[in-house]
């Protein structure tokens, strides 16, 4: 069962010494992305977000994209937060969804923050909405299948209480590790210059296709109505972190590359 998290960890792990080869979160989750985005941004990147922020830290802003789901006026945003398709299609040849999807998604913030035209309001909400886009993109769920809406019709128990594969992937298995984002941001796995710049390489793309791999695996982590807990955050909860470490990482390249 521990399969997943090797499969993780050894892209992580393979730029030893001796060696160079050529995952919607919750609150907790997106929060720690964003602390470790911030640990690898320029100077001039922090400048540029303190001013179009007003000084909120990307921590702070990184559940934006969720709170505003609440608010009806937003409604055209919800199919930014993912993309569902078959295993057997990559990003590129499967069928695009005409009202948007993570990648559309994230394009449009890129250029609505690069348009020198755009209005401050317009930069600072975009900006707040591509920090949490580039979160989801790397929960394995949010790259999951059509047919059961990213997991969220896949029904198991999560300590005894019902829930879906999507719930204890976004949020219930990081809850329960009970670290707050700043903890986790802190103890991720220590990585050398090398290995951040190879995380960072590919397009957004690229980073949807691996993470609709990881998908597949945690398809095949559960049965229906399996009651998960313990043992399963033991073999699977490193996976999830790591994904949040890869997010932070790349969302520095992409807030970098901006400014």
């Amino acid at each position: 069962m521990r399969s997943i998290s090797v499969c993780i960890l050894t892209v992580v792990l393979l730029f030893n010494a001796n060696s160079f080869a050529t995952k919607r979160w919750g609150a907790t989750g997106h929060r720690a992305v964003g602390a470790i985005a911030d640990q690898h941004t320029s100077n001039k990147t922090k400048r540029h977000l303190k001013k179009i922020l007003n000084h909120q830290s990307l921590a702070l802003v990184s559940t934006f994209g969720d709170e505003i789901k609440a608010d009806p006026r937003f409604k055209e945003f919800g199919t930014w937060h993912y993309v569902n398709m078959s295993f057997d299609d990559t990003y590129e040849s499967s069928k695009k969804n005409p009202k948007g999807d993570l990648v559309t998604g994230i394009a449009h913030c890129k250029n609505v923050i690069k348009d020198p035209n755009a209005s401050d309001a317009d930069k600072t909400f975009y900006l707040k909405m591509l920090i949490h886009l580039v979160g989801d993109l790397h929960q394995p769920l949010h790259i999951g299948r059509e047919e059961d809406r990213g997991g969220n019709d896949i029904k198991v128990k999560w300590q005894n209480k019902d829930t879906n594969l999507h719930r204890v992937w976004d949020s219930q298995m990081i809850e329960s590790y009970n670290m707050s984002y700043s903890e986790l941001a802190k103890n991720a796995e220590f990585l050398s210059k090398r290995q951040v710049k190879f995380l960072q390489e590919g397009s957004v793309m690229d980073w949807v296709n691996d993470t609709q791999n990881l998908a597949k695996t945690v398809y095949g982590s559960v049965e229906e109505g399996e009651n998960l807990g313990y043992a399963y955050s033991y073999n699977h909860l490193d996976v999830a972190r790591t994904q949040l470490q890869i997010a932070g990482i790349r969302l520095a390249k992409v807030l970098n590359d901006l400014f």
